[in-house]
């Protein structure tokens, strides 16, 4: 029995170090800051793209290449869709996203698609299309794609129980303060996150002003 308790401890133990801290900022980081963030235990970064108004982040394109110029092992990016008349369709905007990355030399892993309350029209079966347009673009391109979200943004844009892009990873926010999955109340089709953003908005290490932190296992 001791044997056995042993295990599970070693295997505890094994989880708890191969755990990921990283964080998600729009504000410019430099590459030495990025290696400063990397031995503070930072070791992901998720750059904006794609801004709310329609416009390319190139903050956040600089930002890709300064942090794999840091060392940081896993950088990805994410798009905040536009929904004013102005802007182009959920396919486009997917498109001008990539294109800027790669234009940009910004190699990334992951392009995370923001679900959250924010102009987006009120009617679900067009947010649902709006949703499945961008995710079908991004598997078009060869694009590796997920979901930022979480349940009271889900429940207003699309609906709690929709399902239609369940495959695809969750970036799930919830200011919750606690770097694991425990409190996941399942929605969407999810049954656990890929990543928690689990704090917004406070002082980043390494002087690099407001960041949220994210966590995955």
């Amino acid at each position: 029995a001791m044997n056995r308790l042993l295990l599970v401890f070693l295997a505890l133990g094994v989880s708890f170090s191969t755990a990921t801290l990283g964080i998600d900022t729009i504000t410019a980081i430099s590459s030495s800051s990025f290696t400063c963030l990397k031995n503070a235990g930072y070791h992901f970064y998720i750059a904006r793209v794609g801004q709310s108004n329609g416009n390319i982040d190139k903050t956040g394109i600089q930002n890709i290449k300064n942090a794999w110029a840091g060392g940081l092992s896993n950088v990805d990016a994410y798009l905040f869709p536009c929904h004013s008349s102005s802007c182009g369709t959920a396919k486009a905007q997917v498109q001008a996203s990539v294109n800027a990355l790669k234009n940009g030399g910004a190699k990334f892993g992951m392009l995370w698609l923001d679900v959250e309350i924010y102009n987006w029209p009120s009617n679900q079966a067009t947010n649902r299309q709006f949703i499945l347009d961008m995710v079908a673009e991004c598997n078009a391109l060869g694009v590796s794609v997920g979901i930022y979200s979480n349940n009271n943004n889900w429940q207003s844009i699309v609906g709690i129980d929709w399902n239609g892009v369940s495959k695809y990873p969750l970036w799930w926010a919830n200011y919750n303060g606690a770097a694991n999955f425990n409190n996941f109340k399942p929605f969407g089709g999810w049954s656990k996150p890929a990543i928690h953003q689990y704090s917004g908005d406070v002082k980043g290490a390494c002087s690099v002003g407001n960041v949220d932190l994210n966590w995955y296992p």
